[in-house]
């Protein structure tokens, strides 16, 4: 028998242990709640693999620092794919922990691995949410930090991920500024 509640517990202890703070908590739980409530807001009813994937998304970031990989876009994607790999993995794992078969637990790394991005329903989905979550919790301090044009060319390729109904609720909840609003109109 699968346990949900299980596997979505073991994956807050794993990021409990987050040295990271934010409101006094470790950022990574934090991350994983909203994740969550993202999901349960934007696809109420989701399948448990979603919903485990979600609370996954971010699963341990933390012991794969960035700055282990060489600046500029390369070493970006590169930590990106590794991040997504390691997810998989340690997320399978869990589940596997919780009753889950080895069909689940490897959807749920192809979720976290983001394979078929506009073309598997799931995964935009979740990719969606993902975009909601930033926007909506982390998009402002992000901003703070950078230029305008910084900030447009993070949007437009924010925007360029979702699927044309979750732009369409963008537009609809966030009162944007007209220039970065154009990149969610299709």
């Amino acid at each position: 028998m699968t346990d949900l509640a299980g596997a979505l517990a073991a994956i807050d202890a794993a990021n409990a242990a987050d040295p990271s703070r934010e409101e006094d908590r470790p950022a990574a739980l934090i991350y994983g709640e909203r994740m969550t409530a993202e999901l349960n807001r934007l696809f109420p009813g989701a399948p448990d693999m979603l919903q485990i994937a979600a609370r996954g998304q971010h699963v341990e970031r933390w012991l794969l620092p960035r700055n282990d990989y060489p600046d500029g876009k390369e070493g970006y994607l590169a930590w990106r794919r590794e991040q997504g790999r390691r997810h998989g993995a340690r997320v399978a794992g869990i589940m596997a922990g919780a009753g889950y078969g080895p069909p689940d637990c490897a959807r749920v790394a192809v979720l976290l691995r983001k394979e078929g991005i506009k073309r598997d329903a799931e995964v935009q989905a979740l990719e969606d949410v993902i975009c909601f979550v930033f926007l909506r919790w982390y998009f402002q301090p992000f901003a703070e930090r950078r230029s305008a044009e910084e900030v447009l060319d993070i949007v437009t390729k924010t925007a360029r991920k979702m699927s044309s109904e979750g732009r369409a609720r963008v537009l609809a909840e966030f009162d944007l500024p007209e220039p970065l609003a154009v990149a969610f109109r299709d």
